[in-house]
């Protein structure tokens, strides 16, 4: 089995992936190679939300089916599906650095090389051995922009290069600012998020959950 197999299998469900790297005995899967996966963008809210687990009045829907596809994949290719949610809680933001393709912004936010700060991680899958990886000689997108839209963008400096004020963002969002239908005001301003393709809906889904 090549990356390649389990990125065209993943990619049936609109995921895509995010991240590989090698894993070693410290890791909690142990040793091997770990393969971010994320939203497969334009497209995956339009097609998470045609599963069943939209469909139904339990909680947790988006999870429920991050859980069930991602697992299924992982059987179909002989690994483990790991999740940043539930338990065991794993380290998929320690993860997503050793993968070399996300990296801290401005703003201490992860931010990705396709996705920019729209990231998000829906699980990941372990195989046992260390596949081939492919090259990965980007830097930071944000070694790049020159304008930082990011550092400025949020109404009430809630992010900012000193770090978060939750507080002040929990303030801000009871007003019922356009961060709640649209999402965050600074991952929106980052140039590689406006090109990633999310829509306002998924944006919404997340920050309800947030921000309920």
């Amino acid at each position: 089995m090549t990356l390649d197999t389990l990125r065209a299998l993943a990619a049936e469900d609109r995921l895509a992936d995010f991240g590989v790297f090698h894993s070693t005995e410290d890791d909690a899967p142990g040793p091997g190679t770990i393969v971010l996966l994320g939203p497969d963008e334009p497209g995956f809210w339009a097609h998470v939300t045609n599963a069943p687990e939209f469909a139904d009045t339990r909680p947790d829907p988006l999870d429920r089916w991050s859980r069930r596809v991602i697992s299924a994949l992982a059987d179909r290719l002989g690994g483990t599906a790991l999740f940043p949610f539930g338990t065991p809680l794993h380290p998929f933001m320690t993860w997503a650095l050793r993968s070399g393709r996300a990296w801290a912004s401005p703003v201490q936010l992860l931010v990705h090389d396709r996705a920019g700060l729209m990231v998000s991680y829906r699980g990941a899958i372990h195989l046992g051995y260390r596949a081939d990886l492919p090259s990965t000689t980007s830097d930071s997108p944000c070694r790049d922009c020159r304008s930082q839209p990011c550092l400025t963008a949020c109404p009430v400096t809630a992010l900012t290069s000193g770090g978060y004020d939750i507080a002040a963002c929990h303030a801000w969002l009871d007003t019922g600012p356009a961060c709640m239908s649209q999402g965050c005001e600074v991952r929106r301003a980052c140039p590689v998020s406006r090109g990633y393709g999310r829509t306002d809906a998924q944006s919404a889904f997340h920050m309800e959950r947030f921000h309920p």
